[in-house]
């Protein structure tokens, strides 16, 4: 660890963390065009955070500790997968830790902690939240581990820096079909884990549909606002993961001069795959509830066919 690195993965983080929400609102700017709206505008999530972020927060009577510290894990977890996960750099102050199995805990980490703190508010809602979204855990977090481990035999190391830096000196690795079969899998759980259609509809405050938003029906306030914020986060940080493991062009190494063009790519790289993750909702309905484990059993198959294929093929 150096200077250049602690700068780099400063750098990294702040822009990751202003990137978020902007990102999330070109989102609903390109669901809210293509259905004839005119859209709030790129930078209303940050003006809701804000506006949330000025607000008291309120707890519900009987709830503990585990309610009022969720929203700080859930958002200090994506802020340091967003430091360890090679973004824009694959030097960064974290990269000896920026581990498989690090990472995919970190993610778990976030996700149990909200649902404990729905089961601890007592509400129906909160339960069904919380069953809900640890079924979609338990299928989505083993396929996101063997999807990567997938590109991590060819590279010898499930350190995600190591397996960019890897696919950067040989390029033609991300047409192999055991990366292809990575990528489809990973597109389907990266939809899964920040519930998006046609899994999950955060739009939507249905009953019977809900999965993330019935976990924080009882957050109000500043707490509210960490959430909204984490979430954006944990969306940008998992689109940018995508990019950096099958689209790697772009990332800086260990010098600081390459940085504000590894910005630009970064930026350009997860808007790419935001407008395309947005436009395909508008043409997607949200699948049945008992529909859901079907798909990520399929994804979860497709990642198994990576990792054989992997060894296969070497």
């Amino acid at each position: 660890m150096n200077t250049v690195s602690i700068v780099e993965t400063a750098t990294q983080v702040v822009l990751v963390i202003a990137v978020a929400p902007v990102l999330t609102g070109v989102m609903r700017q390109i669901r809210a065009r293509l259905e004839g709206r005119a859209g709030a505008g790129l930078l209303q999530p940050w003006r809701d955070v804000r506006k949330l972020m000025r607000r008291q927060p309120t707890s519900p009577v009987g709830s503990g500790w585990v309610f009022r510290m969720a929203p700080l894990v859930l958002f200090a977890t994506a802020a340091v997968i967003s430091a360890a996960v090679p973004l824009l750099t694959t030097a960064t102050a974290l990269t000896r830790s920026a581990d498989l199995l690090v990472v995919v805990g970190l993610l778990a980490l976030g996700t149990v902690t909200l649902a404990l703190a729905a089961l601890d508010t007592g509400t129906a809602f909160g339960g069904m939240g919380a069953s809900r979204e640890m079924m979609v855990l338990a299928l989505a977090e083993p396929t996101i581990l063997l999807g990567v481990f997938a590109l991590s035999a060819r590279a010898g190391s499930t350190n995600l820096g190591t397996i960019v830096t890897a696919t950067l000196h040989q390029p033609l690795r991300v047409l192999s079909p055991a990366s292809l079969l990575a990528a489809a899998a990973m597109t389907v759980v990266v939809i899964a884990e920040t519930g998006r259609l046609p899994v999950d509809n955060p739009s939507t405050h249905l009953e019977l549909t809900m999965i993330h938003e019935a976990m924080v029906l009882e957050y109000s306030g500043a707490d509210l606002g960490l959430i909204e914020l984490a979430s954006s986060l944990r969306l940008t940080v998992l689109l940018g993961l995508m990019a950096s493991l099958f689209a790697p062009w772009g990332i800086a190494g260990a010098t600081f001069a390459a940085l504000p063009l590894a910005a630009l790519a970064f930026l350009a790289k997860v808007t790419v795959l935001a407008a395309a993750l947005a436009t395909g909702e508008v043409f997607l309905a949200k699948l049945r509830l008992f529909r859901v484990p079907e798909l990520l059993a399929g994804s979860f198959v497709l990642a198994m066919l990576a990792v054989a294929t992997s060894f296969l093929l070497a």
